[in-house]
């Protein structure tokens, strides 16, 4: 049996009809749920970047590849193609941290995105996994409970006790599914799966094989396949990856934003985006408290103030972009829907609360602190000092 026919037999569906480089046809109702969605995959709701990518692409692609490495990086980073589109930045941060990644996918080793809470690990890699393959729903979510058969695979067991183990039987993981259909998988939170788990990967991305031992049979990866794991900085002491398990791949560290002005980039572009999906106000009109969230998170997150006059004490939460995101969003829809349309400190106020004050005992102290002794000093920051003081009562 040759290696394309041991994949078609063990995967149903795998190698019937999708040529190579072609792109898998879409669930039925997928074009319908567009619109309709509230938080599309990015492969449609960048649909219209990423065409116009591929038309503009004349650059070599790696097998099966959607796009070229230097399209795709285009795509996660913005620019402005020839005949004027405009593709908007997914990642905002180092250009050489995106075609490290890039590259990365574009040989036999898997890719680590590594990094603190809320440094875009997850966005990253939907956005590559969607202008590489055109698909980012590969997915196996790690936790604590993850079993061996979302990496590899699981059987239907009506089938399985009517007829024993057979290919109608099996049911392919998405790690699988990516290996017969030469597709990019991803594998998020890899450290919080358990390491006896974790370890399957080694036979898969070392040998690019999956023994199926049951059937006798095995899947082997065709080209094009590769594998995106993202994995938490704080969560070392969960399960720490194997020596051996590492090795497999090329770790790629995403930092916080560098300076206040990007964080603030971030923290505007994404609200707006979840904004629009929600019928919220613009986010133009509250880009000062937007400001005002990302430096008191910078500067309890660092320790020291802006002006790097005051030592802080740091909280026992993150305070990460993803955060701010979430705070700035719940302030919008406050005001919404309890305000004026217009984002003001008493609508952020809470939220700020609420990522602050994760442990009720010592970060309620620091979080008063860092009220009286650097917000309540500030020029032009009397309302938000007020607003901040009323929820913390």
């Amino acid at each position: 049996m040759t290696v394309s026919e041991t994949i078609a037999s063990a995967v149903p569906g795998a190698g019937t009809g999708t040529a190579a480089g072609a792109a898998a046809p879409a669930a039925p109702g997928a074009a319908d749920l567009g619109s309709e969605a509230l938080r599309p995959h990015a492969e449609h709701a960048f649909a219209a970047e990423l065409k116009a990518l591929a038309a503009a692409d004349d650059r070599p692609r790696p097998a099966r590849w959607q796009l070229s490495p230097w399209a795709v990086a285009t795509y996660l980073l913005g620019g402005t193609l020839p005949d004027g589109t405009v593709i908007t930045p997914k990642y905002v941060g180092p250009r050489r941290i995106v075609e490290v990644a890039v590259t990365t996918l574009a040989t036999d080793r898997a890719l680590l995105l590594l990094g603190v809470p809320g440094t875009a690990k997850t966005w990253v890699s939907e956005h590559l996994a969607a202008a590489v393959s055109g698909d980012s729903t590969l997915l196996v979510q790690g936790t604590a409970g993850t079993p061996e058969e979302a990496i590899r695979y699981g059987w239907n067991y009506a089938r399985l006790l009517a007829h024993g183990p057979s290919r109608d039987a099996l049911v392919p993981s998405p790690v699988m599914r990516a290996m017969s259909e030469g597709m990019t998988a991803r594998v998020e939170e890899l450290t919080r799966i358990p390491a006896d788990v974790q370890d399957t990967l080694i036979t898969i991305l070392s040998e690019k094989t999956l023994p199926i031992p049951e059937l006798g049979q095995e899947v082997q990866a065709v080209r094009g396949f590769n594998l995106i794991a993202t994995a938490n900085d704080r969560d070392r002491g969960v399960n720490d990856l194997s020596s051996a398990l590492r090795r497999r791949f090329n770790t790629v560290v995403l930092p916080l934003p560098a300076t206040p002005e990007a964080e603030v980039d971030i923290v505007a572009r994404r609200v707006d985006q979840i904004g629009r999906s929600l019928d919220l106000p613009a986010v133009p009109e509250g880009v000062e408290e937007i400001r005002r969230v990302v430096t008191v998170f910078r500067e309890l997150r660092d320790g020291v103030t802006a002006d790097g006059r005051t030592k802080l004490k740091s909280p026992s939460g993150t305070l990460s972009t993803a955060e701010a995101i979430s705070v700035v969003t719940g302030g919008l829809a406050l005001s919404a829907h309890f305000g004026d349309g217009v984002l003001r400190p008493a609508d952020i106020a809470a939220g700020i609360l609420g990522a602050v004050v994760r442990d009720p005992a010592a970060d309620r102290v620091i979080w008063q602190e860092y009220l009286e002794t650097v917000v309540r000093e500030r020029d032009g920051w009397k309302d938000f000092y007020r607003a901040c003081r009323e929820v913390s009562a």
